[in-house]
């Protein structure tokens, strides 16, 4: 996917970099880009504050799709797949989103739009999601939906 990609381009980062490397590097660009290092130059300090934002974002993304963050979730992750029903879903440019009956919402990267089409069209989206989707793609958890 194009926002992995980019994100590891930015850190200088490959898919095999370890948490603990991925954090020593996010230090080392924050201090080098952390805008109160230029006091006195409007110009350098907008630019760094750019950067920062852009910096931490793509740190904070690269930690929740790292297989070292998969594996600690993955119990609850596999509770929600297999008991929770999908309530809704939605998709953009080869992201996938579902939001569960538990209020979990999952996004699910590089998914065909064939693959798409035929989980809305599927008698069953839960059954055919345990078996095409959940174990397939990259994904990561973005919160749970306020219980209303």
């Amino acid at each position: 996917m194009k926002k992995i990609t980019d994100y590891r381009k930015l850190l200088g980062v490959s898919k095999t970099t370890e948490l603990k490397e991925l954090k020593t590097i996010y230090r080392n660009f924050m201090k080098d880009w952390h805008p109160d290092k230029f006091p006195d130059n409007e110009e350098g300090k907008h630019e760094s504050e750019e950067k920062s934002k852009a910096i931490i974002e793509a740190y904070h993304f690269l930690v929740s799709i790292a297989p070292e963050t998969q594996a600690q979730l993955l119990p609850v992750y596999t509770e929600t797949t297999t008991s929770s029903s999908i309530t809704d879903l939605s998709y953009e440019r080869q992201t996938l989103k579902i939001t569960f009956a538990d209020g979990s919402i999952y996004e699910y990267f590089d998914v065909p739009k064939n693959t798409y089409m035929k989980l809305i069209n599927a008698e069953s989206q839960g059954r055919f999601a345990r078996r095409h989707i959940y174990n397939e793609f990259v994904y990561r958890n973005v919160g749970k939906q306020a219980e209303g």
